[in-house]
């Protein structure tokens, strides 16, 4: 609610009244569709009141493509996620909070432009934002699971946050890559959200499921060189072409703020047990790498947000 009334704010004082009242009657069916849902499903969970050693987050992973693809043996339950978007997932989770008994390899913007990697939130931060694949405009899964085994090595008596920016876009297998170039342009929803089909909704899913696999390829990496209790879980999934409900609305695609349906909120929560569990300890905080504004601008660009 919070969202769009800033949002209504921003469009009365650049567009009118006329335009607010179209944009008002976008919103009333998402907030009454959003105070059905939290009814039904609460508020959601609070990562780090969780029982782990390591997070594993997959960005935009929704739980039914998490349930049907994933290629490890574990118990997979579900949570309900405090956000639809990655800024909504970190600001509800972790914003002016104090977490020193963990570290956390990041490869989302959000992060960088929340100040997460530098306000002593976490002991101690692996910020990846210059790691950046520039032929492929995102950081690499392989970047992501190299520096998180180098934290575990670093710092085994503290929890451990590895945040991967796949599955979502851009698209970065051979499958993908053919169908950016169909698309024309890296972000994939932009044109579906205009109402044209320069792929089918089919080709669309092939892109989104094999980023997943390429995950699911690293996060195997990963997990055959760390122990304890490991979790992987998502921020949020995606809308693909789906309406939020009871009250019906437009079909979404991509992951806007403040839409609250399983789509969107409900992701993966799956455990696995791999051998002893580490001996956790708070510490005084490390020092954070810090970005340039410039440079969080142009990776937020490069992933369509600006």
């Amino acid at each position: 609610m919070k969202h769009h009334l800033a949002r209504a704010k921003h469009v009365y004082s650049d567009r009118g009244l006329a335009d607010l009242v179209r944009t008002a009657a976008t919103y009333a069916p998402i907030e009454v569709n959003n105070a059905i849902f939290r009814l039904r499903h609460g508020e959601g969970t609070r990562v780090m009141d969780e029982d782990w050693d390591t997070l594993i987050l997959l960005d935009a992973c929704r739980y039914d493509m998490f349930a049907e693809r994933v290629p490890f043996d574990g118990d997979l339950k579900s949570r309900i996620s405090l956000g639809s978007t990655s800024e909504e997932f970190l600001r509800q989770n972790f914003e002016d909070r104090q977490y020193h008994d963990t570290v956390y390899v990041n490869a989302n913007v959000y992060f960088s432009k929340l100040g997460l990697n530098e306000d002593g939130t976490f002991h101690a931060v692996v910020d990846l934002l210059d790691e950046w694949d520039e032929d492929l405009e995102i950081a690499h899964p392989e970047t992501v699971t190299e520096a998180a085994r180098g934290v575990h090595e670093e710092y085994p008596n503290k929890r451990v946050i590895v945040h991967y920016m796949q599955p979502h876009l851009p698209f970065i297998g051979e499958r993908g890559l053919e169908l950016r170039k169909q698309i024309g342009q890296r972000n994939a929803w932009i044109p579906f959200r205009n109402g044209l089909r320069p792929i089918s909704i089919d080709e669309l899913w092939e892109g989104y499921n094999e980023n997943l696999d390429i995950a699911f390829e690293y996060v195997s990496h990963l997990l055959n060189n760390i122990d304890g209790k490991v979790v992987i879980s998502a921020d949020h999934g995606n809308m693909v072409n789906e309406q939020q409900g009871p009250v019906p609305t437009k079909r979404m695609f991509g992951h806007p703020w403040g839409v609250y349906s399983p789509e969107l909120v409900k992701v993966p929560w799956f455990v696995l047990e791999m051998g002893s569990r580490r001996t956790i300890t708070e510490e005084t905080p490390t020092k954070f790498k810090d970005y340039s504004d410039e440079l969080v601008t142009e990776r937020l660009e490069s992933l369509g947000y600006r």
